[in-house]
């Protein structure tokens, strides 16, 4: 009796253990595992490719969209858009066909959307169950959450969204625990968390200011959870269980893109409307910023590694700084315009161009250190996902007919 409940012991080790496995090697959201642009331990993607190096599969993506791809076991999911309608379609992971295409909404569509934006640009977040895709529709930001076979399970109106400047919505939703978390930073803006299972409202807090275009994120800092979002000049903190302010700071631009990032004390972010800033501010509530430059990483998220904060800007420079003290380690032109956000994944920095190249780099303070660069298709909007040895890379080739592309990139 003792070896067989040892043998059970052992079996339920394993099993746990491979759970955790799966649920480590995903990319369920913008931004990763962590939220934090930095992959799994498990990634150890391929060391180089191209059209014909490494792509494991390569298939078409219907219509127009920014979103990165969220991995979920098996599946690979993006949100797309046509002239008349927004979809989300799941391709299968090993071979790259699709398993089902969900078309979410018909028409409704937003008009006049910056040439650099889509009205599929917010990224699919899941949790392992469900997929929880984000649309600008109608004036309104609509949450629709679907099972793994792409059932309907529930959709929400979470609000009213209308951008001062006519540029679309960009943002993406978050998760933390047992909610849903969206932003809608503009005239009659909010954050709302709705909760996984139903859709039902949690909370719902005003953010009734100028239109900005960052996604809000959970980060653990300063010794506890905090749902931070910045733009409209300031850095914000909330309690991410009720939406209740924990504290506000002037900081940024009126206008910002990017997703803030974190160390184990500051908060780092960056804007560049009207003007051009970067910040390290205290995560204390204290407003205190500790350093600030004329650096602008609009489009793009920071991120932050060892001490030190990189950036790959809009115009196509990698910066390295200190991160305590925001001293410039160096500053290398590697060719722009940018609109993705850099990623690390196995100890270097992979960070893509609109031109569709990525440039892979050390995060090596001392010097730049370019590892290689790389091409698959003739544009890089959407940011690269790493998970496992696999990258997936959503690009378009240009031409009298424009079409997008997913990209499964692994070594054979």
């Amino acid at each position: 009796m003792t070896q067989v409940l040892i043998f059970w012991n052992r079996m339920a080790l394993i099993s746990l253990l491979g759970m955790s496995s799966l649920v480590a090697g995903d990319w369920q959201a913008w931004r990763g595992p962590n939220g934090n642009g930095i992959a799994g331990s498990d990634a150890k993607p391929p060391s180089e490719w191209g059209e014909e190096k490494n792509v494991k599969w390569k298939v078409i993506i219907p219509g127009r969209g920014h979103a990165s791809p969220a991995v979920c076991g098996d599946l690979i999911v993006v949100a797309t858009a046509t002239d008349d309608a927004q979809f989300v379609i799941a391709y299968d992971r090993e071979s790259g066909n699709i398993r089902w295409k969900q078309r979410v909404h018909n028409g409704g569509l937003p008009d006049n959307l910056h040439k650099k934006n889509t009205a599929a640009s917010s990224t699919i977040a899941s949790d392992g169950k469900h997929f929880f895709a984000l649309f600008h529709n109608n004036g309104k930001l609509v949450l629709t959450a679907l099972d793994r076979s792409g059932n309907q399970v529930w959709r929400g109106d979470t609000g009213h969204f209308e951008c001062d400047y006519k540029y679309g919505y960009a943002a993406s939703p978050t998760l933390y625990k047992d909610f849903v978390i969206v932003a809608s930073d503009s005239k009659k803006g909010y954050l709302a968390a709705f909760q996984k299972s139903d859709g039902s409202e949690v909370w719902r807090t005003p953010r009734e200011v100028p239109t900005s275009y960052s996604s809000p994120i959970v980060g653990h800092v300063a010794g506890k959870d905090q749902l931070l979002i910045s733009g409209t000049e300031k850095v914000s903190s909330y309690d991410p269980m009720t939406g209740k302010l924990q504290w506000e700071a002037e900081g940024t631009c009126p206008v910002t893109c990017g997703t803030v990032v974190w160390s184990d004390n500051l908060i780092f972010a960056s804007g560049g409307f009207p003007i051009k800033k970067t910040i390290a501010m205290r995560a204390d509530g204290s407003g205190e910023i500790v350093w600030e430059n004329g650096d602008k990483s609009y489009e793009q998220s920071l991120l932050y590694h060892d001490g030190h904060l990189y950036t790959f800007n809009d115009n196509g420079i990698a910066i390295c700084w200190n991160a305590e003290t925001g001293e410039e380690k160096w500053k290398v032109r590697l060719g722009g315009p940018v609109s993705a956000s850099p990623i690390l994944a196995n100890g270097l920095i992979h960070a893509i161009n609109e031109r569709g190249i990525t440039h892979v780099f050390r995060p090596n303070p001392a010097a730049f250190e370019k590892v290689g660069e790389f091409q698959v298709g003739d544009e890089g909007f959407a940011t690269p996902v790493f998970v496992g040895n696999q990258i997936f890379i959503r690009t378009a080739e240009q031409g009298v007919d424009r079409q997008e592309y997913l990209y499964c990139i692994s070594e054979k």
